[in-house]
């Protein structure tokens, strides 16, 4: 920054020092005149700068000086200044030259006059400009406000002007402009009632001094309300194309000519047929065997579902659902949903599995499902109880029909295996050379017909839950040896495999023959029986428990009314004591078996079963015969057990003879299992 000294204050002179005062790249170190009333030496002492009526004493005082400007236009003094000065780095403006800085002042000033001159003008261009104006100083205060500004602010001019815009306008954001000095294009802003208006907002600089800001705005409210209805269509537009096209089902819309409009990717897996092939195309272009269901509806402008038809060159089998699209009360096209049958069809294959799987592996029943109160049951309901809550092996033990598999379900679901797998087997139901590889599973090749990768074993299927056996008692020595293991050791080895399988399971055995005889007969391993019968429960016959009748009666008809759709009340009194005189070989099971063909004799207004709906039941119990009343079985030579093998084995031949060979039909009159009649005919040779 240049040092300047100015010597002489007059006209010229104060021109000179007012216009150096207002830039920043010179520092006026001060001013000379004899005269202390000229104005420049007012100006100067106003504003804080030195004065001197002696230039020599000036120069001599405001060392460094890097310029002395000569404004008296005295020659003699110019001289006098340039002798004193010339040993000096200091440089010398004379008068001629600063007369020439005073015109152009002054010339400035004539132009600053013309300026003015043209205000008027000005203030018709800025009223008569279709956006609206407002300038502000820098402290805030309302400096400029035109018409059109005044119309969109609810504002009037002379109730603004020089008052605090912050005041005035709430909204606006030209303060923000002083402060910041930055300018801001096309914002955004609510003026006066919800006026929306897009604006550009100026700083005012005269030099490098901010002196106020502008802002120049335009009324959009109109033009936003439009495009916000048009980005809110698009919005719904979009939204709804993203539905359609990320729907699993088929979805088609045409127009109201049946042209193809819109399809989604799901359409064109099940058709074959792309976008350009039906997009502008007639409806009917993806049938392959049926009527358009799109122009049924443009005709009637009602709606249609589960339509069946083939679409598509692989002619597929589907069902359509297809809606009028109506807008403004008129019809605009349709909308077609497409579901694939084949996809349905095996969805349904896959349900009707899944339910066979559950019912196979979950536990249907817990102890609410036991009836009866006789003290008998209870105490087996309260052996079972105890028993489900500790990880003991359970034998059950009962006669058929007695609900045995009904306590291991409720064992099984009281325990804290419940959330894990329940399998079920009937030792009896599957044959000796199936048994063992159901059970333990197999490895691959371990015998012609085996799966490739081998197969898990219901022991394996069961880890971690309960698996229920059911007939225990007419598995083969050889099951029941690994049965063994899998009790004392909680693993299994697969058929034809040498790993050992740790297991986690529960065993709940069940029978209905008495285990110590074929203990007796060594039909059954002692130490697996002592290993299953650690918890033994014993389910009484219903001949032992009749006063439950009644109210397994009333259970039974809930479950026979829903299956065969009836609405029985209830057993007359006599019908019940009927039943209860009737000594129930089959146990419960005999009793539903009753009840249900009662129900079907029955006409279809009678609600209550009476004794002429029941079959003819035998009151009288059969008596135990006693085989020691014939003595041609006795013969003092032979042991017990030999006289009873023999009396056994012709027994079975006799049967056998009286059947034809049918060991089935034989095993049904025996009253024994298949299994256990196949187990007899090796012990005793036969065939």
């Amino acid at each position: 920054m240049k040092n300047i000294l100015i010597i002489g204050a007059g006209r010229g002179g104060t021109s000179l020092l007012k216009l150096l005062m207002e830039t920043e790249q010179f520092h006026i170190a001060g001013v000379v005149d004899r005269n202390r009333e000229s104005s420049g030496l007012l100006l100067a002492k106003y504003h804080g700068i030195p004065i001197y009526q002696d230039w020599k004493i000036a120069i001599s005082e405001l060392e460094p000086i890097d310029i002395i400007i000569e404004a008296t236009g005295n020659k003699g003094i110019l001289q006098r200044i340039s002798h004193k000065i010339k040993d000096m780095a200091i440089t010398l403006i004379p008068s001629s030259v600063a007369s020439i800085l005073f015109y152009l002042i002054e010339e400035k000033e004539h132009l600053i006059d013309e300026v003015l001159q043209q205000n008027s003008k000005l203030d018709m261009i800025v009223n008569s400009t279709h956006d609206g104006m407002i300038a502000i100083d820098i402290h805030n205060q309302i400096t400029l406000i035109n018409k059109r500004a005044e119309e969109m602010a609810d504002l009037i001019k002379e109730g603004v002007i020089g008052k605090d815009i912050r005041k005035i306008m709430p909204t606006s954001k030209l303060p923000r402009v002083i402060k910041t000095g930055k300018t801001e294009i096309n914002q955004h802003q609510i003026i006066g009632k919800d006026r929306s208006i897009l604006t550009t907002r100026v700083p005012m600089f005269k030099g490098n001094e901010l002196f106020g800001a502008l802002a120049v705005f335009r009324d959009i409210t109109e033009i936003v309300n439009m495009a916000e209805e048009v980005t809110n269509l698009k919005s719904i537009q979009e939204m709804l194309e993203a539905i359609i096209q990320s729907s699993n089902d088929a979805i088609s819309v045409v127009d109201e000519h049946g042209k193809g409009l819109l399809i989604n990717p799901a359409y064109t897996k099940l058709t074959g047929l792309k976008r350009d092939a039906v997009i502008g195309k007639p409806a009917n272009i993806d049938i392959s065997e049926g009527e358009s269901m799109h122009m049924r509806v443009l005709q009637t402008g009602k709606p249609v579902r589960g339509v069946k038809m083939k679409v598509g060159a692989s002619r597929k089998d589907v069902i359509v659902n297809v809606a009028p699209v109506i807008v403004d009360k008129k019809l605009k096209g349709s909308v077609a949903v497409i579901h694939d049958m084949s996809e349905i069809e095996s969805l349904t294959t896959e349900l009707e599995r899944a339910k066979q799987i559950i019912r196979t592996l979950e536990a249907k029943y817990s102890f609410y499902d036991i009836i009866g109160n006789s003290e008998e049951l209870q105490i087996a309901i309260q052996q079972a109880k105890m028993a489900a809550i500790t990880p003991a092996t359970i034998l059950l033990q009962g006669e058929s029909g007695t609900g045995k598999e009904l306590f291991a379900h409720a064992i099984h679901n009281a325990s804290k295996r419940k959330y894990n797998k329940f399998i079920r087997v009937n030792c009896a139901a599957i044959s000796e050379t199936l048994l063992e590889s159901e059970l333990f599973g197999y490895e691959e090749g371990a015998f012609s017909g085996a799966k490739r990768g081998g197969k898990k074993g219901l022991f394996e299927e069961a880890n971690g839950g309960s698996i229920f056996l059911d007939e225990i008692g007419e598995i083969s020595p050889q099951t029941q040896a690994k049965l063994l293991r899998v009790l004392q050791e909680q693993e299994i080895v697969r058929v034809g495999g040498t790993k050992a399988i740790s297991i986690d399971i529960r065993i709940i055995a069940a029978t209905n023959v008495n285990m110590e005889e074929k203990l007796e007969k060594k039909e059954f391993r002692n130490d697996l029986y002592f290993r299953l019968n650690r918890m033994p429960i014993h389910i009484p016959a219903l001949r032992r428990r009749k006063e439950d009748i009644p109210s397994l009666c009333d259970h039974l008809l809930i479950k026979l009314n829903q299956d065969y759709g009836r609405n029985v009340e209830g057993v007359t009194k006599e019908a019940r004591n009927r039943l209860q005189l009737y000594h129930w070989p089959g146990n419960v099971r005999e009793l539903e078996n009753i009840l249900g063909r009662a129900i079907i004799h029955m006409q279809l207004h009678e609600k209550f079963i009476d004794i002429q709906h029941l079959p003819q039941l035998d009151s009288k119990e059969e008596p135990v015969k006693n085989t020691f009343e014939h003595p041609s079985y006795y013969n003092s030579s032979k042991t017990l057990q030999l006289i009873m093998e023999e009396t056994e084995q012709g027994i079975i031949r006799t049967a056998l003879q009286e059947n034809g060979g049918n060991k089935t039909k034989t095993a049904k009159q025996l009253g024994v299992s298949i299994r256990n009649l196949y187990y007899k005919l090796d012990k005793y040779h036969n065939s």
